[in-house]
């Protein structure tokens, strides 16, 4: 069962007193370095405030913090995964396939169990998203499709158009700078998400794997009439910020202008989840008594997973009536941490 982590204060002094007691039970990520240590850690102590805490190594891993050389956190790590990470980290452009994993000695079914126990998605899909990830940032910094093909290490100009369009539903080359809406790319503690916004408002936070972000980002460009393009307005340079808070413990308000879209209805619910405080949760059928609509409990649910603005409109705090997980979007191993990482903030509800 993975250990429940005490609060980041109580986790920092144990860092500074290198308690032996934490080894393998939590983890230290460092903003300033890119590094995740044992709390153990010989090394010189970081500041409170560049300090981040994880329960896993495959939590420091997602959330894009690379192993230490001193306390070498990872040999703790299940050795098929921790080789794989390493092998992922080298060489983050190659073009991975079963072959590959058959050639060194791995077998993919098993390969795809453990990624699936650790990080809710198999290794090759991992490997792909990690790909697109470069070829993006690629494409945000110089507008070139060429350039970011290559940073993507696919094989051609047209396999990484049609791999992009996968995932946002629009050809790169038809992404223009300076569009109305624009996308990009938002490290998270659960993965990387991708973020729609215009100069006023947040339209669309997803988890990069997804399944129905290609279709969602699709509407979104023909809604704008193919005014979509790359870059990072205010509002999204504002959840960025607002997401590292959250998922630091420090705060779990999002004061974010958003335009979600939707039908009167499902507006009413998306109203009904906001108001849901950090730390508690609902049935759909409390849901449905609240916006006075207690028959409409299968609509509630519907108008749930047609949110687009994951987390800031918070559905995954909608459990079953007998409180067992339901259906999210973003993977219930995703809705089980973001439960779990919220119950820091339930001291300061109000019952």
């Amino acid at each position: 069962m993975m250990f429940d982590l005490p609060d980041s204060d109580t986790l920092y002094d144990a860092l500074v007193a290198r308690d032996p007691g934490f080894d393998g039970r939590a983890y230290v990520g460092v903003t300033s370095t890119g590094i995740f240590c044992r709390l153990t850690c010989p090394a010189r102590k970081p500041l409170r405030r560049n300090c981040v805490f994880h329960a896993s190594v495959a939590d420091c891993l997602e959330a894009g913090f690379r192993p230490c050389k001193r306390c070498h956190p990872m040999q703790a790590a299940e050795p098929l995964v921790a080789d794989l990470l390493a092998a992922l980290e080298a060489d983050p452009v190659r073009r991975w396939r079963e072959g590959d994993l058959i050639r060194a000695g791995h077998d993919p079914s098993t390969v795809r169990r453990a990624f699936k126990r650790a990080f809710g998605m198999s290794f090759l899909e991992m490997a792909r998203l990690r790909r697109l990830r470069e070829g993006f940032t690629t494409l945000s910094e110089t507008g070139s499709v060429t350039q970011a093909q290559l940073q993507a290490g696919f094989e051609s100009p047209s396999a990484f158009r049609a791999s992009f369009a996968r995932l946002l539903g629009v050809a790169p080359g038809k992404l223009r700078q300076g569009a109305r809406l624009q996308a990009d790319w938002i490290d998270s503690d659960l993965g990387p998400m991708v973020a729609v916004s215009d100069a006023r408002a947040l339209y669309l936070l997803e988890f990069a794997d997804r399944k129905a972000l290609p279709a969602e980002l699709k509407r979104l460009a023909h809604d704008a009439k193919g005014d979509i393009g790359i870059g990072r307005p205010e509002p999204t340079h504002a959840v960025a910020n607002a997401l590292a808070r959250y998922f630091a413990g420090e705060r779990a308000e999002f004061d974010i202008p958003l335009a979600p879209g939707g039908t009167p209805f499902q507006a009413l619910v998306w109203g009904a989840l906001r108001r849901i405080e950090p730390g508690r949760t609902r049935s759909y059928c409390d849901l449905a008594r609240e916006i006075g609509r207690p028959s409409a409990t299968r609509a509630v649910a519907r108008a749930n997973g047609a949110n687009r603005i994951a987390i800031v409109i918070p559905c995954h705090r909608v459990i079953g009536a007998d409180g067992g997980l339901t259906g999210y979007g973003g993977g219930l191993w995703r809705k089980e941490r973001l439960i779990a990482l919220e119950r820091h903030y339930a001291r300061d509800c109000v019952t």
